[in-house]
């Protein structure tokens, strides 16, 4: 029996990256998982490769592989048909919805008067309005479902301090943790917790790509705003040591917590992955 058997989730963005380690690891304690992504380029301004079909269908063979099942759709989260087609059919397949994962976003870099329109209508149409259509459509069916349930907000550490060379990024990370906290006060009737989590540096295409470093290598007095991370755990794999990013699967084990019953007192929580970076 796992920390989540008999229950349901719902992860945005699970392609690849974060949002497929937070589904793989809700079903291996016994979750059966909605999954959705654009699986496609949202725009030629987003700098990295996009997720593929495959990806999402490597996905959803993991999440198989744990014994569990998948529900996996390409969704563009923000089409609002489709995002409240994919929670309809998902609550009829499995009967309930318990756990939502706002993941899915994108990231592009430039400062904030050189940006164009593209680029910031981009970055706050997914980040911060495909989010809101998230919730809009998920809220309903988990009040309706009675069981209480848990919300997380995949925010950032830009959504709680400057970042400079990101700017549209970082007002829509903030945004997000607004909501987390008027949804926290909101759902609280309904026993649904709703937290953010503001990961920094954690290795996945969205920041490893040469646009960051080309951004920062143009201007370099950027870098005191992207500090290394004061702490290291103690490790015998040495090629933890020679980098400060961290891996999807570690920021799963605190998305987990924020899932399951052993959080249950927190609500309105900005929970930083960060390894203490913030504090500089």
């Amino acid at each position: 029996m796992g920390e989540l058997t008999g229950r349901v989730a719902f992860v945005t963005g699970a392609a690849r990256g974060q949002g497929r380690a937070y589904a793989v690891r809700f079903a291996r304690e016994g979750a059966d998982v909605i999954v959705s992504d654009i699986c496609a380029r949202v725009s030629d301004t987003v700098p990295y490769a996009a997720s593929t079909p495959d990806d999402l269908a490597e996905t959803v063979r993991l999440i198989e592989a744990e014994g569990r099942t998948a529900l996996a759709r390409v969704v563009d989260i923000r089409d609002d048909a489709a995002v409240r087609q994919l929670v309809t059919d998902g609550v009829a397949q499995f009967g309930r919805l318990d756990i939502l994962v706002a993941n899915a976003g994108v990231l592009s870099w430039g400062r904030l008067w050189e940006l164009s329109d593209e680029q910031w209508n981009t970055v706050i149409d997914v980040n911060l309005t495909g989010t809101w259509r998230t919730l809009r459509a998920v809220i309903p069916a988990m009040i309706d479902a009675g069981n209480g349930g848990s919300i997380i907000v995949v925010s950032s550490s830009a959504g709680l301090k400057a970042t400079p060379g990101n700017g549209h990024y970082a007002a829509s990370k903030h945004g997000l943790t607004s909501i987390t906290n008027t949804l926290a006060l909101e759902l609280g009737e309904f026993g649904i917790r709703v937290n953010s989590i503001h990961p920094y540096s954690i290795a996945t295409p969205m920041i490893q790509n040469d646009a960051m470093l080309a951004v920062l290598g143009k201007h370099p007095s950027f870098l005191h705003s992207f500090a290394p991370m004061p702490y290291r755990p103690v490790t015998t794999n040495k090629q933890s040591k020679l980098t400060d990013f961290m891996s999807p699967e570690q920021a799963a084990e605190v998305v987990l917590w924020l899932a399951g019953d052993r959080s249950a007192l927190v609500s309105g929580s900005q929970i930083a992955i960060d390894r203490g970076v913030m504090k500089y």
